[in-house]
């Protein structure tokens, strides 16, 4: 195994804490009783329109700036189609070819080990490829009915985040910091609380695997929606060594989405993981492009 090298590049999701949702009036605040935060329009009822939250606008390029990242004065939102059990429209307004922040980066002090008070083993330098906005799905409930699965649809269309990094990252104590960073620095900016146990903050990791010195990228899995630092560590331990243990045995890995189980610290298999053009972008015809100038 120490013949192997892990890449991991990271999808960090903040949740904004905005008043209300990213395209609606609704109350975007955490709690209260399943579905009381909805309206026609986080319902998708036919007729709809999305209107802009600016004060998400404003919030991601608070964030930008202080990552140094490329402010795009124009930037324009698109619809992602898949199927969002929910997410009641069937498909997420996000950003996809013209985000509202690209470049940057994330730099941190990594400790020797996960969690341990030693010293700072060095400095670390993430590269960001981008920073969209985009609307949060409302949440699955699979474990309070014998028969039938639950949807509360109070996260639906909570405004988001999304940083996405470059695959810079080579350890689990180094995404756990890199996770960390984000956390304090949303906080310190006050655009989000950064509560993981509550969805404020989550992630999907990239991993991939390559003998030490090589210099092309191995096969990636996504783990999706960790939302602990300790899990995500967890979910990369297990991963690494899944992948090392098939390539040593001759196979090779494929290419899929998998999720994390908390129990037993495990990965499995999801659905093949999708390229961008399984998603059929195409331009949001509802909203116009965010034009940012130098004065706001």
């Amino acid at each position: 195994m120490s013949a192997y090298e892990t890449v991991i590049g990271l999808e960090v999701h903040v949740q904004l804490a905005t008043r209300s949702k990213m395209f609606s009036t609704d109350n975007a605040a955490f709690g209260g009783a399943p579905n009381t935060h909805t309206s026609a329009i986080s319902l998708a009822h036919p007729g709809t329109l999305p209107r802009l939250n600016k004060t998400a606008v404003e919030y991601a390029v608070r964030l930008g700036l202080a990552l140094g990242c490329t402010i795009n004065q124009v930037s324009t939102f698109d619809r992602k189609n898949y199927f969002y059990a929910d997410l009641p429209k069937g498909y997420q307004i996000t950003q996809n070819e013209k985000p509202v922040c690209t470049g940057g980066q994330v730099v941190f002090n990594t400790p020797a080990t996960f969690g341990s008070e030693e010293p700072a083993s060095g400095q670390v330098t993430v590269r960001l490829h981008h920073i969209h906005l985009e609307e949060d799905a409302g949440k699955s409930l699979h474990d309070q009915d014998p028969e039938y699965s639950r949807i509360d649809l109070n996260r639906a269309g909570v405004p988001l985040l999304e940083i996405v990094s470059e695959p810079d990252l080579r350890s689990p104590e180094e995404a756990a910091a890199f996770m960390e960073t984000i956390r304090k620095l949303v906080r310190w900016l006050g655009i989000s609380d950064g509560n993981m146990e509550e969805g404020s903050l989550r992630c999907d990791v990239n991993i991939s695997v390559r003998k030490k010195g090589a210099t092309r990228l191995g096969t990636r899995c996504e783990i999706k929606n960790i939302n602990s630092m300790r899990f995500a560590r967890r979910a990369i331990e297990f991963e690494t060594d899944r992948q090392i243990g098939i390539l040593e045995q001759g196979g090779s890995v494929e290419q899929e989405t998998r999720g994390f189980n908390p129990e037993n610290g495990t990965t499995y298999p999801l659905r093949e993981k999708e390229e961008a053009h399984d998603y059929r972008y195409f331009p949001e015809p509802d909203l116009p492009p965010v034009v940012i100038t130098n004065n706001e």
